[in-house]
């Protein structure tokens, strides 16, 4: 991602300047960075994961948001992620600033998964409620998912291998056919 040029913002001026845009723009310490627009098979999973975590946790304590709620880490950083679920009650009632998701969730593309995997996933683990963060990647069907352990460390359970995606921190599973439902499956390998 790059910054537009314009001067370092403070918090306050990006969410005014932000409510004003057409398209979307995530803030770090002063700088705006535009957002890309994303493929019809990103769209498709985040689709897809929206409904089978809304209906799983349909009457529980947490909901599932997707790709226009922003997350707010500390007063620097502002994230749009594809879909997030929070069990914060104050996240629950703000209309604007998620600051406490439990669990966040990034399809990756081939313009961004170097970002996704490595600045990003650092910003989201200074977020003290954050429990799992998890990587879909619909090019070659891979789910990584990363949980914070007891020792405060970040585990990897690499699911791509099995026939169900766990969302182990809300207690979410979905089978990964429902997951790429609507997107054609990789080529074959020779």
């Amino acid at each position: 991602m790059n910054a537009l040029t314009q001067p370092k913002l403070t918090l306050e001026a990006y969410l005014a300047w932000e409510s004003e845009q057409s398209e979307k723009h995530e803030f770090h310490r002063g700088e705006v960075f535009a957002m890309v627009g994303a493929r019809r098979v990103h769209g498709r999973v985040v689709s897809n994961l929206n409904r089978h975590f809304a209906q799983a946790l349909d009457g529980s304590p947490c909901q599932v948001f997707t790709e226009g709620m922003k997350i707010a880490i500390g007063e620097e950083t502002i994230l749009y992620p594809d879909l997030f679920v929070t069990c914060d009650k104050a996240d629950l009632a703000t209309e604007l600033l998620f600051r406490a998701p439990t669990l966040v969730v990034e399809v990756l593309s081939p313009t961004t998964q170097a970002y996704d995997r490595s600045q990003k996933f650092a910003l989201y683990r200074r977020i003290a409620a954050l429990q799992e963060y998890i990587l879909v990647d619909p090019d070659t069907r891979r789910v990584e998912a990363f949980r914070r352990g007891a020792d405060g460390l970040w585990d990897l359970h690499d699911q791509s291998e099995s026939d169900t995606l766990e969302a182990a921190s809300v207690g979410c599973r979905v089978a990964m056919a429902a997951v790429f439902a609507g997107i054609d499956p990789p080529p074959a390998e020779a």
